[in-house]
């Protein structure tokens, strides 16, 4: 028996001209990680390995050659696929948390069967998981078509992207939503960073009129007015950039000790895999901070092993999980969106024929 790896690299177009507070997007790129036995070549493992640009901290030039070099390393490998399914960051050298990420869910793939089982838990058999509906940046008239669209679609947690278009004008769609639709769902904001620290105070104060759930990194990665803001501002505060550049124990016990913001939100393919986001979970629930687990702009083949490892914890909140929807040309899954939550659809195929 010899194991046989390869990398494919994919473009996915977006349904629409997706815009934050970083820049627009029309496309996304994915590297994915196939992983069989030469005898046995209909088992195949799938990982999907891709860094978010601008955002990622393995964002960088070399990555493809560094995915490459991994992968090289695991062709004909004597190594227990066990063992280096639960340490696949011993065979990454350096950050690359997307590459552990994509790496850690081919091998676990591949030895469940290479039928895109990554953890056989609940959410394969069908129980849903909760999600927010995600609301991209926009004009007024797109943001409130896309807010009534989710509430005519069963959501009861919406994600308001906020910080690229004028704060007066983000507060007054944000009070034409309450106008229209009162309480009949949660609203989590994500500001991405973008609140000057001198004005984040006062905004937060303003926007608690519209009875916010929680906002998402209000201020700039590494602000020293953050363990102040989280403690002072009357929204419960919601970490999200501000984990990246965090590896290791004790840097994230740290931060998470220095800020004891409200929650955490992680990301796989941004904090080490899934080994890393249980070490996030470990240190957080220790310290009473809550948490939720956010796709990154994956295809289906990522947020399959995502919804599968959210599965695997008891959490009430809803999960950041409906994305794959947004390509026009993602590969066809069980995966679905009914009700405001994401299930698995056991009469529904796979196909990944494009790999």
């Amino acid at each position: 028996m010899a194991i046989v790896c390869t990398v494919r690299k994919r473009i996915f177009h977006f349904n629409f001209h997706a815009r934050t507070s970083r820049g627009a997007m029309d496309t996304k790129t994915s590297w994915f990680i196939t992983i069989w036995d030469d005898e046995h070549p209909e088992v195949v493992g799938i990982g999907e390995c891709g860094p978010l640009p601008g955002l990622s901290i393995d964002d960088v030039p070399e990555y493809e050659r560094i995915l490459n070099h991994v992968a090289s390393a695991i062709k004909g490998t004597t190594q227990d696929l066990h063992a280096l399914a639960a340490s696949p960051d011993n065979l990454v050298p350096g950050n690359y948390p997307s590459i552990v990420f994509g790496l850690e869910t081919a091998l676990l793939d591949f030895l469940q069967g290479g039928q895109r089982v990554i953890f056989n838990n609940s959410f394969v058999k069908g129980e849903p998981i909760p999600i927010n509906g995600l609301i991209w940046m926009g004009d007024r008239d797109f943001m409130l078509k896309q807010i009534h669209d989710k509430a005519m679609a069963g959501f009861m947690c919406l994600k308001i992207k906020i910080g690229g278009i004028d704060f007066e004008e983000e507060c007054r769609i944000l009070g034409a939503v309450r106008g229209r639709f009162g309480d009949a769902f949660d609203i989590r904001l994500d500001a991405n960073g973008s609140f000057p620290d001198e004005a984040a105070l006062g905004r937060l104060r303003v926007l608690e009129q519209f009875k916010i759930h929680s906002i998402e990194q209000p201020v700039r990665v590494g602000s020293p007015l953050l363990p102040a803001l989280c403690e002072q501002s009357p929204i419960p505060i919601a970490l999200d950039e501000e984990l990246i550049p965090h590896f290791g124990l004790e840097a994230r016990r740290q931060l998470l000790e220095a800020a004891r913001p409200k929650y955490i939100i992680l990301k796989p393919s941004l904090h080490g895999g899934f080994q890393g986001c249980r070490e996030w979970i470990s240190q957080a629930e220790a310290l009473g901070i809550e948490w939720w687990i956010t796709s990154a702009l994956e295809s289906n083949i990522g947020l399959n092993a995502i919804c599968q490892f959210t599965a695997e914890f008891n959490t009430y909140l809803p999960q950041g999980l409906g994305t794959g929807a947004i390509y026009a040309d993602n590969f066809r899954s069980p995966l679905t969106v009914i009700n405001g939550s994401i299930l698995h659809d056991n009469g529904a195929q796979w196909d990944v024929s494009t790999l």
